[in-house]
């Protein structure tokens, strides 16, 4: 388990640029799938057949994409002017290392120099606009043999682990509910499962929409990340969930509330195998799950995550933990619903 998030977490995949990704899991998975797919949008659409006949009345759900930018202009100068893919912190991007376009181009994102920042610009957090990639070009012409505008940039990093059992990466969000999803594929499933790896939840759950639409399933699980914010000087309610706690389980989020059964089924199933487990306490974000509730005449709906801090950063940080309990309540919650249609 561990070791196949860190090959996603490696991977290329910013919104509508997720080939990579999906070419990845498609191999790795397309030896145990029944059928496979790719949709007009480029979800990756994968059903097995289990022990019990379910036809498509589940589906389980988890976004290739990851948060980024896309290069918009080149400067005289040889400097790449970018726009976020994704809700992005500006705070954190100064001085971090990206890769540019399908080759990889690597560059670090720069802003005015500090001896040329004004009293009250120290102040201010940049915006986007007054940042700019450096890929080593003297000029527009050297910047263009090795980017163009409409290319993607992606955060550049190690997957590193540290402290007690937890992993650094980019991509976290959601290459480990990917990455459950592929394990789960691998075994035989107590009945059958429609597995969606979508694409462009970063921009509005775009490709989920289309894949709740041409899969029609009656329930939905969607395994995802969440916002942890268990830091210094946080206090309450606003820490939201902690990594190394357990899988989180919400019961509503500002995109989509979820169904009472199998919310409860969740919990339920957790508490009796000894899982621990939580829930949010900021009812901020949002997820695939909108989409799925919403298509057609409505989808029963549950969300199983990962607690993870600095969300949407060049470096997250999760519990291995947390993603092995993940895998295992959701193995339990395929075999609770086979028990039920």
């Amino acid at each position: 388990m561990l070791q196949l998030i860190q090959e996603l977490c490696q991977l290329p995949g910013v919104s509508s640029f997720e080939e990579p990704v999906r070419d990845f899991i498609r191999a790795r998975v397309a030896p145990y799938a029944d059928q496979v797919r790719v949709d007009a949008l480029g979800n990756l659409i994968v059903f097995k057949r289990g022990r019990k006949a379910a036809g498509g009345k589940l589906a389980l759900c988890a976004h290739m994409d990851e948060v980024g930018l896309m290069v918009r202009r080149i400067t005289d100068e040889g400097y790449l002017k970018v726009a976020a893919v994704g809700g992005i912190d500006r705070r954190v991007l100064i001085g971090k290392p990206v890769q540019v376009g399908e080759r990889g181009v690597p560059g670090v994102i720069g802003l005015k120099a500090y001896h040329l920042v004004s009293a009250e610009e120290e102040k201010k957090v940049p915006k986007l606009d007054e940042l700019y990639i450096d890929i080593g070009a003297g000029s527009r012409a050297e910047a263009e043999e090795l980017a163009a505008v409409g290319d993607s940039v992606t955060f550049a990093g190690e997957c590193t682990l540290f402290g007690d059992g937890m992993l650094k990466a980019k991509a976290l969000d959601d290459r480990i509910g990917c990455a459950v999803m592929m394990k789960l594929l691998e075994e035989e499933l107590p009945l059958d499962v429609t597995f969606v790896f979508s694409v462009q939840e970063e921009v509005g759950s775009r490709g989920a929409l289309g894949a709740a639409f041409s899969t029609q399933p009656e329930m939905a699980l969607i395994l995802e990340t969440t916002t942890a914010a268990d830091l210094p000087g946080v206090s309450g309610g606003q820490k939201v969930c902690i990594p190394g706690k357990g899988p989180v389980i919400p019961f509503m989020d500002a995109g989509s509330i979820a169904d009472r059964a199998l919310f409860e089924l969740l919990r339920q199933t957790a508490q009796d195998n000894g899982i621990p487990w939580q829930t949010k306490h900021c009812l901020s974000g949002g997820n695939d799950a909108s989409a799925f509730q919403r298509a057609r005449t409505g989808v029963r709906t549950a969300t199983l995550a990962a607690a993870v801090r600095y969300l949407h950063a060049p470096a997250s940080v999760a519990s291995v933990r947390d993603m092995e309990e993940i895998l295992k309540l959701a193995r339990l919650f395929l075999n609770a619903v086979a028990g039920r249609v």
